[in-house]
């Protein structure tokens, strides 16, 4: 039998193996959905949006599901809103690594400036359900079904900007278009798809993982549910997000960085309907404190702040974007400390 320290430690172990396996499959998924987007002929942004965003996602929207299912509606939420907070500084940090021209101003694109908007509206949405009347139907807030379908309708807008644009960004000599690696055209799909899917269930048992941990903290730590959330779980399951953005820029596919990491955040707000499906006592968004709904707020602002990085297109180092972003992070974690 181990000791209550013993199994902490344990739970530590643990906790670090799962990390390095998000690590590690996040950084080959990367590889393999740049590969898919060649092969399928989607443009970076879009497949970044749909195809990347989803799959580095799963060990997030596992950890809020199950962290839900158990009771934890305050550590639930704050690991999908921290994910989204971490996910954004993690596209400041992937600006460093692009040497050529601020990252914002190469990865402009109609889609990418589309999915911020939509996630600005959806974050809104989840917002405004805290705020608004403690209404369910079947322990479930209609706001949940509604952020569903507005990030379905959002995809569809971004979809039918790709292939009709009415707004075209101006290119510049630091902009990179999609061209198509030589080597994916003539490797076939089917080649592919397998090790994509591999690297999905690693990732996937590395959440459940960091869930189950995560929960033993809060009891063991005697630490507030939205502090682990926005600190520790989020960032670890957010982890894909920070390798694929970096391999993404150091490959020169500016697009697929930011379309990666925008069209997550954007996925990353299902992680609330789901994990107010999952949580069975009322809505989860009346059974959040006000520390989460603070972090909302500033969300919203920090992608507002990368939507209008996107629209002025700064043409070299860190744009303006970068540094208020940096700067938001930093206030709400220092905030969240003082509120406990």
């Amino acid at each position: 039998m181990l000791s209550a320290e013993s199994a902490l430690w344990l739970q530590f172990a643990v906790f670090a193996v799962a990390t390095v396996v998000i690590l590690v499959a996040g950084s080959k998924m990367s590889f393999l959905a740049d590969r898919i987007a060649d092969q399928t002929g989607f443009g970076e942004a879009l497949t970044g949006a749909v195809l990347l965003g989803a799959a580095t996602s799963l060990p997030g929207v596992i950890t809020s599901a199950w962290t839900a299912y158990n009771g934890y509606a305050s550590l639930a939420y704050s690991n999908a809103i921290g994910g989204i907070a971490v996910q954004s500084l993690f596209l400041v940090v992937a600006d460093f690594f692009y040497r050529r021209a601020n990252l914002e101003h190469a990865g402009a694109d109609i889609s990418n400036i589309i999915n911020g908007s939509v996630l600005i509206a959806l974050l809104g949405i989840m917002l405004a359900a805290s705020l608004g009347p403690d209404i369910t139907v079947f322990a479930i807030h209609p706001a949940s079904i509604l952020i569903f379908v507005g990030y379905v309708y959002g995809l569809s807008l971004a979809q039918s900007s790709s292939v009709d644009p009415m707004w075209r960004v101006t290119p510049t000599h630091e902009t990179k278009e999609d061209e198509p690696d030589d080597e994916a055209k003539h490797t076939p799909l089917k080649r592919t798809i397998p090790g994509f899917l591999l690297c999905l269930v690693l990732v996937g048992i590395a959440g459940f993982a960091v869930a189950q941990i995560g929960t033993t903290f809060v009891s063991s730590l005697d630490v507030s549910q939205g502090l682990v959330g926005t600190l520790l779980t989020s960032t670890v399951t957010s982890l894909p997000e920070l390798v694929t953005a970096i391999a993404a820029v150091r490959a020169g596919s500016p697009q697929l960085a930011v379309g990666g990491i925008i069209g997550g955040n954007a996925f990353d707000t299902l992680f609330a309907g789901v994990a107010d499906i999952a949580y069975r006592n009322g809505s989860i968004y009346h059974a959040i404190t006000d520390g989460e709904r603070f972090l909302t707020a500033i969300v919203i602002a920090m992608t507002a702040i990368f939507v209008l990085g996107m629209l002025q297109r700064e043409r070299r180092n860190i744009g303006f974007e970068g540094w208020i972003v940096a700067a938001l992070y930093v206030i709400a974690v220092a905030s969240l400390v003082t509120m406990g």
